[in-house]
């Protein structure tokens, strides 16, 4: 009976979440308020409160949601017995590949509240998925760094140039609609020959 009313409470929870997203999307950050979202889900505030505080705990859990899931596949599709620049560049295409999968999702994510996990010292010492992504991903550069395949630059530099590369490849093909681009897929891959050529120990 306690297993069937915690089952029942996560679907319940997943629904709203669900509602939550459509709404961010359709309204966006400033247009969103729990009494929308009790309107489109049949629901009263007040019922919606006592599972998520506010817009904030939805939108939270919204982008713990995309992390927790993009590390999954992350994880998932990294060849075991890879060399580490290999295992990084199969991180770096599957946040491209999942982001533009979800592209309405990815855009809720990060144009929504840029101070959602508070400041940069909230976010560094708070466990998020958002935090453990972040950790691993710098852990792929790192063992680059330390394999010598890159120069020893510093990591958390390094790491942040790279994401930058990525997230500026996924927004600029979401947002731009009026300008013929080139297949994703194939500027993922020219992005990172180039950027891991530049970084390389052995570039000249």
């Amino acid at each position: 009976m306690k297993e069937r009313r915690q089952r029942h409470k996560d679907e319940f929870k997943a629904e709203i979440l669900e509602a939550a997203l459509a709404l961010f999307v359709q309204e966006g950050y400033n247009g969103f308020s729990m009494r929308k979202l009790a309107s489109r889900i049949d629901y009263s505030p007040t019922t919606i409160y006592l599972y998520f505080r506010d817009k904030d705990d939805l939108l939270l859990h919204i982008c713990e949601n995309f992390y927790a899931n993009l590390l999954q596949e992350q994880l998932q599709g990294i060849t075991a017995d890879a060399p580490p620049e290999q295992h990084l560049r199969q991180a770096f295409l599957c946040y491209v590949n999942y982001s533009l999968k979800h592209p309405e999702l990815y855009k809720v994510v990060f144009f929504s509240n840029p101070q959602l996990y508070g400041s940069p010292a909230d976010y560094l010492f708070r466990d998020t998925m958002s935090l453990r992504y972040w950790k691993q991903f710098c852990e792929q550069v790192d063992n680059c760094i330390k394999s010598c395949y890159f120069r020893p630059l510093d990591c958390y530099t390094l790491s942040t140039v790279l994401w930058s590369a990525m997230h500026g490849l996924v927004t600029s093909t979401i947002f731009t609609k009026d300008f013929p681009m080139p297949d994703p897929a194939i500027m993922a891959e020219m992005m990172l020959d180039g950027v891991f050529s530049g970084y390389r120990a052995d570039h000249p």
